[in-house]
């Protein structure tokens, strides 16, 4: 499932919720800017994935047409089958990357980075002699997550760990680039090398 694909898919959920968000309403759910909501409801307006009406006010409201509600559909059927492969592939890689580090002797085990991708690592470390000794995340410091506090990346260096495993979704170059800069050394850096 591509990037415009998944928002088509959350615009027509967002949509189909039957409020009248404006477009700076969608672009900040969305994540994307407002010149990019604006062409894409024209794009799938245009599609006939909705009816677009004024309400009062100067408002418009986006009704879903049964076109719109078949697409939607589509698409979350997509999602839920390109989810599953996602946690099927993580979990594979994980757990066989989780194996390498015990077999190196690297059982106390730092996630950098909170989301998805640390859930199924978590779940996949379970299967494993290995220990999660803490969670560090430079945007979600001072969070709970996995039952630890999430520490900033400066704090690396006050926990005690074999290995740090990048469980941050995209730029691991700049991930390992900012564990680096905490004079950790690239022997105990791991991440997944597969398309996530």
């Amino acid at each position: 499932m591509d990037h415009q694909d998944l928002r088509t898919l959350r615009l027509l959920e967002e949509i189909e919720k039957n409020y009248a968000p404006s477009q700076r309403d969608l672009a900040r759910k969305l994540n994307v800017s407002l010149g990019l909501v604006n062409s894409f409801v024209k794009r799938l307006a245009h599609k006939g994935y909705f009816k677009v009406t004024t309400i009062p006010r100067n408002r418009v409201k986006y009704m879903l047409t049964p076109k719109g509600v078949a697409e939607k559909t589509r698409l979350t059927y997509e999602f839920v089958q390109y989810s599953f492969e996602f946690y099927k592939n993580a979990r594979s890689s994980l757990r066989a990357l989780l194996q390498e580090l015990d077999g190196r002797g690297g059982r106390r085990i730092v996630f950098y980075g909170v989301g998805e991708l640390a859930e199924i690592a978590y779940v996949s470390l379970q299967e494993t002699p290995g220990q999660l000794v803490g969670v560090v995340d430079d945007k979600r410091a001072g969070e709970r997550f996995l039952g630890f506090v999430v520490k900033e990346p400066g704090e690396l260096s006050s926990l005690s760990f074999d290995n740090v495993l990048i469980t941050a979704i995209g730029a691991t170059t700049a991930h390992v680039n900012r564990i680096l800069q905490e004079q950790v050394p690239m022997s105990k850096l791991a991440w997944l090398e597969m398309g996530v």
